[in-house]
């Protein structure tokens, strides 16, 4: 890494065993209450260089997969006050044996067109499990603009949502929207690619701690594809038929937020606000970068995983960046492309989810690949050092496509998988996958799968719980 590019960050503490107790609003960090629609904030990134602080290593109470170096921050969860559920609509008992567990919004909710991309995250305490879910969603009234919002459960199947928008620390719903300042990258759409709660030792004077969103942005520049170009807007799910779609450019970004629901949008350094930009000209990840999930590795040493279409190969392609602070980022090139010829992902990978296997200390990515008739299946990568020598497991071949059902609710395609790692404190550890699927019409809703003990070579969609 050039130590010239980045301009390193006082030691970071990543916290991703706990849920924190909710916070007082800063009138730095977080913008005014909200009535309807959230209001953000950007600032400028020097605001980070002065956090600083050594962290501990807390290992038995990883609870996402990662083997993180922690501080415990909470002996135990707070109350975070009574979130507010809306009804679900109806889901038969055939569609939840399937896997389904989130299903669109009702009536005139934010989130009734569409929903996907969920980034889901278990916190232990004590004496009860807290899971929060980060998803995008499209609302009828605006459906050419995706936003994100934040669902609860007690126990990853159960979840409870909002209408509209977040007033309180408390509530579920919508948390961010497109901005509005018209340079922006992300005035179209954003969408969620990772979540990570961080500390510094200056804002725990405060008892404060923050949780960063990492999130693709879209902006109006429409992009040129190859005239062939069989699918719509990569992160969309409902796929085009026309030869000449609607794709727009998308550029990473990050927000930071003291409750997870009220954000703050981080400035990078391109002039759009976002993170980094594309690549030059024939290079792989010069369309576009979408997808950024950031895993912490260790001290100074934060890893991010993103996709673009490199269009040499006509492929979906997964690539890495390192950074020291969480803001400036290094380039290191594409470390996984399209499968071979008849391959679920003959057309590429897309969509990565890396997480740490607590069990041998390796990293695991679940990806979604795209398959020459443009269908969407999961399949599943293994590295011993998350940087190279990226495998393939299960022989190349998925591990969770559509269901065969020709009515069932993700009978079109599967993707954007999440991965948590479900420790029991011994060998019989489970994988659990969440995941976007797409049913008949475009139709899409959030799933979930789980793994045979530790085994990553195939995933059974959930179909209740067992006494």
């Amino acid at each position: 890494m050039d130590s010239a590019t980045l301009s390193p960050l006082s030691t970071i503490k990543i916290v991703n065993t706990l849920l924190l107790p909710p916070l007082q609003k800063s009138a730095t960090l977080s913008p005014p209450k909200p009535k309807q629609k959230p209001l953000l904030l950007r600032i400028k990134s020097p605001f980070l260089t002065h956090c600083s602080a050594k962290p501990h290593t807390h290992k038995d109470n990883a609870t996402n997969g990662e083997d993180l170096s922690v501080e415990l921050l909470s002996s135990r969860i707070e109350d975070e006050g009574e979130a507010k559920p809306i009804p679900e609509q109806a889901i038969s008992s055939s569609l939840i044996s399937r896997g389904l567990v989130l299903d669109l919004g009702c009536g005139d909710s934010w989130d009734n067109v569409e929903i996907g991309s969920p980034v889901v995250k278990r916190f232990l305490g004590d004496e009860e499990e807290r899971w929060l879910m980060w998803y995008h969603g499209r609302s009828g009234k605006n459906p050419e603009s995706e936003s994100i919002g934040l669902a609860v459960s007690s126990n990853g199947i159960h979840w409870e949502r909002g209408i509209g928008g977040v007033e309180s620390s408390g509530d579920v719903g919508m948390v961010m929207n497109p901005s509005q300042d018209w340079w922006g990258f992300d005035t179209l759409s954003v969408i969620p690619g990772e979540v990570s709660i961080m500390s510094s030792a200056k804002l725990r004077a405060n008892s404060a701690a923050v949780y960063w969103l990492y999130y693709t942005g879209f902006s109006a520049e429409k992009l040129e594809f190859p005239e062939n170009f069989p699918f719509q807007n990569p992160e969309r799910a409902c796929s085009n038929s026309s030869k000449s779609p609607n794709c727009f450019k998308s550029l990473p970004g990050l927000a930071m937020s003291q409750d997870g629901r009220h954000w703050a949008r981080i400035e990078g350094e391109h002039h759009s606000g976002a993170l980094f930009d594309s690549g030059q000209e024939g290079e792989w990840d010069s369309l576009f970068i979408s997808s950024p999930n950031v895993l912490f590795h260790g001290n100074g040493d934060l890893r991010m995983y993103y996709h673009s279409f490199d269009t040499k190969s006509g492929c979906f392609a997964i690539g890495i960046a390192r950074s020291r602070d969480g803001i400036k980022w290094v380039k290191l090139g594409k470390i996984l492309g399209g499968g071979g010829e008849g391959a679920f992902d003959e057309m590429g990978v897309m969509n990565p989810n890396v997480v740490r296997n607590k069990r041998d200390g390796g990293y695991v990515m679940g990806y979604e690949g795209v398959g020459l008739d443009g269908k969407r299946s999961i399949g599943m990568a293994v590295s011993s050092d998350g940087l190279k020598g990226w495998r393939r497991v299960n022989n190349s071949k998925s591990v969770l496509k559509q269901c065969e059902e020709e009515d069932g609710w993700d009978s079109e395609g599967v993707g954007s998988p999440c991965l948590v790692e479900m420790d029991n404190g011994g060998e019989d550890c489970q994988w659990r996958l969440y995941y976007r699927g797409v049913g008949r019409g475009g139709r899409t809703g959030i799933g979930l799968a789980l793994s045979d003990g530790a085994d990553l070579q195939r995933f059974q969609r959930w179909t209740g719980f067992h006494i």
